[in-house]
């Protein structure tokens, strides 16, 4: 069971908690609730909230930043979501990206490859996404159209979480650009949304 909160005053209402709970669900529709086990915490600002990130470089010097996010899942931590993206944002699915990356990080770091099923071949899929990614990156460099936020071209997890996002709220498309990730994700997913 999932606990949510509301943050900056707001009120959770049961159609939010709907809402997001129907989107957070399609994921592990096929997999079963087990795979969101081991935090209970969701989230939910009425906007875009800030975070702020420290980085320490090659040289030793911290780099302090506010980052400016519609979601974010922590390890072992809750789900940070902004309902105005999780409500009305037409472009992304932020519930399933964030939701996403907790399957990722079910082998620990998020890296773009959560816990495969017994029988999914790990080369395939290690294959399938590494050819994509390096292919969308090399296209977000030229300034071509990726079709995905460029957002994913940030680190193969975010490649994971987006491409999720893709497979479910558009599959057809999915399906025709990145047919082997789509394949890979089917297998994961256990499900085939493009049908």
């Amino acid at each position: 069971e999932k606990e949510f909160s509301g943050a900056h005053g707001l009120e959770v209402t049961d159609a939010m908690r709907v809402s997001i709970a129907a989107q957070a669900c399609l994921p592990i529709l096929e997999l079963g609730l087990d795979w969101y086990a081991g935090w209970t915490g969701i989230v939910v600002y009425p906007g875009d909230f800030r975070v702020r990130r420290a980085e320490l470089d090659e040289h030793g010097v911290m780099h302090e930043w506010d980052d400016e996010l519609a979601g974010e899942a922590m390890p072992g931590g809750p789900v940070v979501l902004s309902w105005d993206a999780a409500a009305n944002d037409p472009y992304i699915n932020v519930v399933i990206h964030e939701f996403a990356h907790k399957l990722d990080m079910l082998n620990g770091e998020a890296n773009g490859m959560p816990p495969l099923h017994a029988g999914m071949d790990r080369r395939a899929w290690k294959a399938a996404f590494d050819d994509a990614y390096q292919g969308f990156c090399d296209a977000v460099e030229r300034s071509q159209d990726t079709w995905l936020d460029p957002y994913a071209a940030e680190h193969p997890a975010e490649f994971f979480a987006v491409i999720s996002e893709a497979f479910f709220e558009a599959p057809r498309e999915t399906r025709r650009r990145y047919p082997a990730v789509y394949d890979q994700l089917r297998l994961f997913y256990r499900q085939d949304p493009a049908i």
